[in-house]
């Protein structure tokens, strides 16, 4: 039995296991673009002085970028980012408020990006 993109990345949730998803083709990615928030946060700062992935942090990676704004650590809702970046499509990943403050407190989060082109991305960010 062949197993789909589709099945291995539903095998996959959790966010523990390293994928290795070649079939997003494309370049190295060159220099990484901001990411884009489709919410808004408010909260009162953080020690952190920025929040993001790119580069290894997405695997899979080829072009693709993350920034989180530090007023969003402190949001009481779910929030979703674009990660488009330098890559010629965007993906969506979202964060719940629990995730967020995860992030916030130095700790390792992991999430799947949407799928787009047949493709997903595992985005590990962090705040440094």
């Amino acid at each position: 039995m062949t197993m789909t993109r589709k099945n291995f990345l539903g095998a996959a949730t959790g966010g523990t296991l390293l994928l290795i998803l070649q079939a997003c083709g494309g370049g190295d990615g060159g220099a990484p673009a901001t990411g884009t928030s489709t919410g808004t946060g408010t909260g009162t700062g953080t020690q952190a002085s920025s929040c993001g992935a790119d580069g290894a942090q997405i695997q899979g990676n080829h072009g693709h970028a993350l920034a989180i704004p530090l007023a969003d650590l402190d949001s009481a809702t779910a929030m979703t980012y674009n990660i488009q970046g330098q890559a010629s499509h965007n993906h969506t990943v979202t964060f719940t408020p629990d995730q967020l403050k995860a992030l916030k407190a130095g700790q390792t989060i992991t999430v799947t990006s949407s799928t787009t082109l047949e493709h997903a991305h595992v985005v590990t960010p962090d705040c440094t």
